[in-house]
């Protein structure tokens, strides 16, 4: 399942950058986060709870930097499950910040994402659907985030 977005930000893109890469800005911004731990400089784990349709889930994975252009581009890989046992996830990860002028950055991201088992049977209608609730809040998280500095 494909799913991709972009958003805009007020913020210098250095500035964005080094907050996306923060373990504490991520946890904070995205909803449901429970946990964002940085093994390394290039590996993470995440514990984030979400509702998908009927069903509440706790995932709990790894991601790993592949690829890093500062300050525009990242690629990131990542695998783990639900910890009910409910399904499997992997997903490959694109991120692009461009600079739009007058303080503003576009955020493009795009993500290929493998589920099996029970969290599967939504398909990707829910799916995309539910990235796109986080992807709004996380944006105004992420706002706010900024401006407070």
């Amino acid at each position: 399942m494909l799913i991709e977005g972009n958003f805009t930000v007020k913020a210098p893109i250095q500035k964005l950058w080094d907050m996306l890469l923060e373990p504490e800005t991520l946890g904070s911004c995205l909803p449901g986060a429970e946990k964002i731990e940085k093994i390394d400089d290039k590996t993470y784990d995440a514990v984030i709870k979400q509702k998908v349709g009927p069903i509440k889930v706790k995932l709990s994975f790894r991601n790993r930097l592949t690829k890093i252009e500062a300050p525009t581009h990242l690629e990131l890989e990542g695998e783990g499950e639900d910890v009910t046992k409910l399904g499997h996830m992997k997903q490959k990860t694109a991120v692009d910040l461009k600079d739009m002028g007058n303080g503003d950055v576009q955020v493009s991201y795009k993500s290929d994402v493998a589920i099996v088992g029970k969290l599967a049977m939504f398909g990707d209608r829910v799916m995309k659907s539910k990235a796109k609730d986080v992807e709004k809040e996380f944006t105004k998280n992420l706002q706010e985030k900024l401006k407070a500095l």
